[in-house]
């Protein structure tokens, strides 16, 4: 039995970016844009899920983000992740890959023991590929990343497929290991009817405190219980839960990295030139690309 933790993240869908979303301290106003369950962190939750049928074991998802990140972990117990943690505190916003990297580092220690950790490449609203290596590093884990699947685990072993240029390439670890996979290695399955009449009632911490602040009978350390007892309570964590968090490497604070333009880029096309396909327009389009010196 192998237990998998894996790290997704709810991002904005960057399609339909503008230069509006950008707010004054270079961060992304995340609420000007439709949230929606990054693809590669989907599909990397996907090969956790399929460690887990093959062998056994359970699988956790972690998110940092805001309270309505909520949703995308909904996805996941509807996928069938066994538990869902919400790492959530307004001294994180602002964090770039570095500090996020520190934050997931420490929520994954709090967590427990693991035998993978699962991360999507990269996500879309940053293009770093940075996040899944940096947490390795923090966690002093080695690490696979451009994984495509996962072939044998065996004495504390596991062969894994890679993508590299070119083709791919099988490649060996040890346990712990953290993995990235790549955009394309599996087809994500849809959702369980069965889990998502489960867990759709599932509720967060902060979603818990609404409920007992709209009625003066409930009691928030009571509610919490009863969700814990019916499996439907997805963790939330903030700083006060990580106590071991350094608050000079979170936040703004803590993130070296700055963005200080977001722009929509649309291509155009400019003059088009029509070659017959005649052995004469070829040499023409030959003789064209020579001058241009874009041949030779």
């Amino acid at each position: 039995m192998f237990n998998s933790i894996v790290m997704v993240k709810q991002v904005p869908d960057t399609a339909n970016i503008t230069g509006k979303v950008m707010k004054d301290d270079g961060t992304v106003n995340r609420s000007m844009l439709p949230a929606i369950f990054n693809h590669e962190d989907k599909e990397a939750l996907e090969l956790a899920l399929q460690v887990k049928e093959r062998y056994g074991g359970t699988v956790s998802v972690i998110t940092m983000g805001p309270p309505r990140a909520s949703e995308m972990l909904k996805e996941c117990l509807y996928m069938g992740a066994d538990k869902a943690y919400l790492i959530s505190d307004r001294k994180f916003a602002g964090s770039d890959t570095l500090a996020t990297s520190y934050v997931l580092s420490e929520a994954i220690k709090h967590i427990g023991e693991f035998d993978f950790v699962f991360a999507g490449r990269q996500a879309i609203d940053g293009d770093t590929a940075q996040v899944g290596p940096q947490t390795a590093e923090k966690l002093k884990l080695s690490q696979v990343t451009y994984a495509e699947d996962i072939q044998q685990i065996e004495n504390n072993s596991v062969r894994i497929k890679r993508k590299i240029d070119g083709g791919h390439e099988i490649v060996e670890a040890k346990l712990p290991l953290l993995i990235t996979v790549v955009k394309g290695a599996n087809e994500p399955r849809p959702f369980n009817a069965k889990f998502l009449m489960i867990y759709k009632n599932a509720k967060t911490l902060l979603d818990l405190e609404k409920i007992a602040n709209e009625n003066s009978l409930l009691v928030l350390e009571d509610l919490v219980n009863e969700y814990k007892e019916k499996n439907l309570y997805i963790t939330t964590l903030t700083t006060e839960d990580l106590p071991s968090i350094d608050l000079t490497r979170i936040g703004l604070h803590g993130s070296p990295t700055k963005v200080h333009k977001v722009e929509s880029v649309v291509l155009s096309g400019g003059e088009a030139v029509n070659i017959p396909p005649t052995k004469e327009g070829i040499s023409e389009l030959i003789d064209t690309l020579l001058n241009d010196h874009i041949l030779g």
